[in-house]
C-alpha cells in the first residue's frame, strides 16, 4: 500500500470479516463466508461508473457488502452505481459444459445437479476480471452461457458510453491471466495465440510474451481445495501509470 500511495495512487481498504460471520445462507444453498480478498474480481469500474457483477461462487455472493462504504463514498461524489441482477445459484443455474470438458474453471462442485424449488434455469454469473478495459474498448472472456448473460447486460446497459468485443474461451473465467494491457500499444500475453481471441484492431499491438512459470513458484494446495487461481497468475500485474507496471515478487 505504501509503494501505491507514493505513486499518488489513492488506496481503499474494504471491510473486514467479522470472526462470529462463518457462513451464509440463502432460498436455494448454505456456504462458508470468504473475506475480501481479491476485491477486483467481484467489481467492474467503467467511467464513472461502479458495477457489482454476478458471483459465480456461492461463498463470494456478499462479497461486494465489504466494500459497500467505499462505493457509497464515490455514489455520494457523482459516481454511478449499478448492480447487475443477482443469481438464485441453485445447482442448475450453473453451466457445467466448460468444467466438464477442462481440467479449469473456479466453479461450485456439482457433480449430480438434482431439481429444486428455486430453479429458474441457467443465470448471470460473472467477475469484473473476465473484462480487459482498454479506454472506450471492453474485451470480456465467455467460456459458459453463465458468461454470455452478464456480456448482453453490459452491452445494453453500457450502450453509447463503451464498446464490447467477446472473446470466446480465451481461458476458464479471468482474463488477466492470458493478457494484461501494460499501456497504450503493448500487451503482456501468455502466449502469441491470444491475439487470435482479441479484436482485430489490437492483433497488431507489440506483445509480451510472458516465460512459462514454474511449480515452486505457485503455492501447493490439497486435491480437495477450490483453486481460485492458476500458475499463470503471474502475468496479472498492476499498470498505474504508462511508464510504471507493477508486480509482485515471490517469496
Amino acid at each position: 500500500m505504501n509503494t501505491l500511495r507514493k505513486l499518488n495512487v489513492t488506496v481503499h481498504r474494504p471491510m473486514t470479516l467479522d470472526a462470529s460471520t462463518v457462513e451464509v445462507r440463502t432460498l436455494a444453498w448454505l456456504a462458508a463466508v470468504v473475506p475480501p480478498l481479491n476485491v477486483r474480481d467481484i467489481a467492474l469500474v467503467v467511467g464513472d461508473e461502479l458495477i457489482e457483477t454476478p458471483p459465480m461462487l456461492r461463498s463470494r455472493y456478499f462479497e461486494t457488502q465489504f466494500l459497500k462504504p467505499i462505493f457509497a463514498s464515490y455514489f455520494d461524489r457523482g459516481a454511478r452505481w449499478s448492480v447487475m441482477p443477482r443469481p438464485l445459484m441453485t445447482n442448475r443455474s450453473f453451466d457445467r459444459s466448460y468444467a466438464l470438458s477442462t481440467t479449469g474453471g473456479p466453479t461450485e462442485p456439482i457433480h449430480h445437479p438434482g431439481t429444486h424449488p428455486y430453479d429458474v434455469g441457467l443465470e448471470m454469473m460473472w467477475d469484473g476480471a473476465q473484462c480487459l478495459r482498454v479506454g472506450r474498448d471492453l474485451v470480456v472472456n465467455i467460456a459458459t452461457k453463465n458468461h454470455a448473460m452478464p456480456c448482453d447486460w453490459l452491452e445494453r446497459h453500457l450502450q453509447g458510453r463503451f464498446r464490447i468485443h467477446r472473446a470466446y474461451k480465451l481461458c476458464d473465467s479471468h482474463i488477466d491471466s492470458m493478457v494484461i494491457a501494460l499501456a497504450p500499444g503493448p500487451l503482456l500475453v501468455r502466449s502469441r495465440e491470444v491475439a487470435d481471441y482479441l479484436p482485430e484492431a489490437m492483433r497488431n499491438w507489440d506483445m509480451i510474451v510472458a516465460p512459462e512459470p514454474t511449480k515452486n513458484s505457485f503455492p501447493a494446495y490439497n486435491d480437495d481445495d477450490l483453486l481460485l487461481s492458476s500458475l499463470y497468475i503471474d502475468v496479472n500485474v498492476l499498470s498505474v501509470a504508462p511508464d510504471v507496471v507493477l508486480g509482485s515478487v515471490p517469496k
